[in-house]
């Protein structure tokens, strides 16, 4: 069983809140909340881009139990898929802005990345380190001949 946020909510406000969290998310691409929910409605929308990228019935269905609103499926199924063809996850963003005024929460963008006007620009992605050839298990190792004295014969210890 995954761990969630209960938010301080019963179960079908959680829920209801979070589905149209992420409906709007995906409507206008960025939208601000608390930090908790943002961490939640993250979860939510990076699975939903998911199902888009796979643009099957069974996924659109799934989809569409989720989010509100046949433009946003659309916008799902179409732009946001095509979109993130490449990338392998981390759809979303979350910036910390501010401290609510009327009790102190702290506030987020969450927003997703590699869009036109977003707050920061996406980290170019790492480059992989290159690859190595495999290791003959029958030779000795670098360490091993550093680190071990050496070895005497014992024809030579004989002969004496």
């Amino acid at each position: 069983m995954t761990k969630f946020r209960k938010l301080n909510r019963p179960t079908g406000h959680r829920m209801s809140m979070l589905r149209t969290m992420v409906s709007q998310l995906v409507k206008h691409e960025r939208i601000e909340t608390t930090v908790a929910k943002a961490k939640e409605v993250r979860r939510l929308a990076d699975n939903m881009v998911q199902l888009g990228k796979e643009g099957t019935l069974c996924a659109a269905r799934r989809a569409a139990a989720f989010v509100r609103g046949d433009d946003v499926i659309h916008k799902l199924f179409t732009e946001l898929a095509y979109r993130y063809k490449e990338r392998a996850g981390g759809y979303t963003r979350v910036l910390r802005t501010r401290i609510r005024v009327g009790d102190a929460a702290p506030m987020a963008y969450i927003e997703f990345v590699d869009r036109e006007n977003e707050l920061r620009q996406a980290k170019p992605p790492t480059p992989q380190p290159p690859q190595r050839a495999p290791l003959d298990p029958w030779t000795k190792s670098r360490l091993s001949r550093q680190f071990a004295p050496p070895k005497e014969d014992k024809s030579s210890e004989s002969d004496s």
